[in-house]
């Protein structure tokens, strides 16, 4: 596929589907920011996309996206310019003109607040993100992890408030005292952080996961359309692994400190009869466990997929008595790292006890790399 060099009207319901895909549940539903983009470009805006290695060195590219419990961002309303605001208010205190915006995660609703604001903006988005998939802090980007200072950084709200952060001593408190001020915002918001250099973000992104999203939503829905299996069509395009079929028996999910936090309790049916899974979630499923034993966490990709379409289900549409299906991908090398795992492993999560041990990956099937 050549590269992606915009997205149209016929991309977005494929980057939904991709996007919600590997957003583990979490990012914000992105059916949502599909609509909000579709009217963009029905007003004759244009996302335009810049492949990650045409990005100049000098350029200021800002990560944004909204912050929050993604169960909530079903209901609250948005005023539509939440992270445009956020932009313009960091270009008004660090004195420069942002020249690109990435997406801090592929998963979910973030996938498309870049290309949303981009397209308000009239600036380029960049192929590629700061996760590869979503999680529920922002100090689990790979712009952290690897170096990034992420103040100033500006948040917004839809009643047009504007709170900046000037500096803090950590990437940890940022991320703390964002999530103190989104609960005051009514638990939604929108962020941007402080602008990094494209010398930067050409080492430290995930890699063209705008074009990873869209070939894997046309991926499924060209399996929908030739009416063969798009479970399995997910597991050859991202090498991923089947851990259970089943039903929904029991569900916990609460809100708690600007999180959705809970647990997912599922029965085997089918090849898995008799099995019980249990599924830990923080806004993004976080670990799988199957009678009891832990098999896949963090930061490989936990996805749960209605079992008889293949189109994945967010953490804020869980339901008793779905019968889904549980598969796992294999994350990008970058999360894989000594600096990554203390950040985004599953002790970061409060599991110390659990060990990672990475899924394996066939290069032959792995997708966009």
């Amino acid at each position: 596929m050549d590269k992606l060099r915009e997205v149209t009207l016929e991309d977005l319901d494929a980057i939904e589907i991709g996007a919600a895909i590997l957003g583990t549940g979490g990012g914000g539903n992105p059916y949502i920011g599909k609509l909000r983009c579709r009217e963009e470009l029905k007003k004759g805006r244009r996302i335009r996309v810049i492949p990650l290695d045409e990005l100049s060195d000098d350029a200021r590219v800002v990560s944004l996206g909204g912050i929050g419990a993604p169960v909530v961002g079903v209901e609250k309303i948005e005023q539509g310019e939440e992270c445009l605001r956020t932009m313009r208010a960091l270009e008004q205190e660090t004195g420069q003109k942002v020249d690109a915006l990435i997406s801090s995660e592929i998963g979910g609703a973030n996938s498309m607040e870049p290309m949303l604001t981009a397209a308000q903006a009239g600036i380029p988005v960049v192929d590629g993100d700061g996760m590869g998939r979503a999680f529920p802090e922002m100090q689990m980007c790979t712009w952290s992890i690897y170096g990034h200072k992420s103040t100033p950084a500006a948040m917004a709200d839809e009643k047009g408030s504007i709170v900046i952060f000037r500096d803090t001593p950590t990437e940890v408190w940022l991320e703390r005292l964002a999530r103190a001020t989104v609960v005051e915002m009514g638990a939604a918001g929108a962020i941007a952080l402080a602008p990094m250099r494209g010398s930067f973000v050409k080492r430290a992104a995930i890699p063209n996961t705008i074009t990873q999203a869209l070939q894997l939503g046309r991926a499924v829905l060209e399996s929908q359309r030739r009416n063969t299996d798009p479970i399995r069509t997910i597991l050859d395009k991202e090498s991923g692994q089947l851990l259970m079929t089943g039903k929904i028996v029991d569900l916990e999910r609460h809100l708690r400190g600007g999180f959705a936090v809970g647990h997912v309790y599922l029965e085997g049916f089918g090849d898995h009869e008799s099995q019980r899974g249990e599924i830990r979630l923080q806004n993004e499923f976080l670990v799988f466990s199957r009678n009891g034993e832990v098999e896949v966490c963090v930061p490989d990709l936990i996805v749960v997929l209605e079992a008889d379409t293949g189109l994945p289900i967010t953490t804020e549409m869980l339901r008793y008595g779905q019968r889904v299906a549980v598969v796992a991908l294999p994350c990008h090398d970058l999360l894989r790292s000594k600096e990554a795992l203390a950040v985004i492993g599953p002790a970061a999560f409060g599991y110390p006890e659990i060990t990672y041990t990475p899924l394996a990956r066939n290069p032959t099937t792995q997708g966009v790399s």
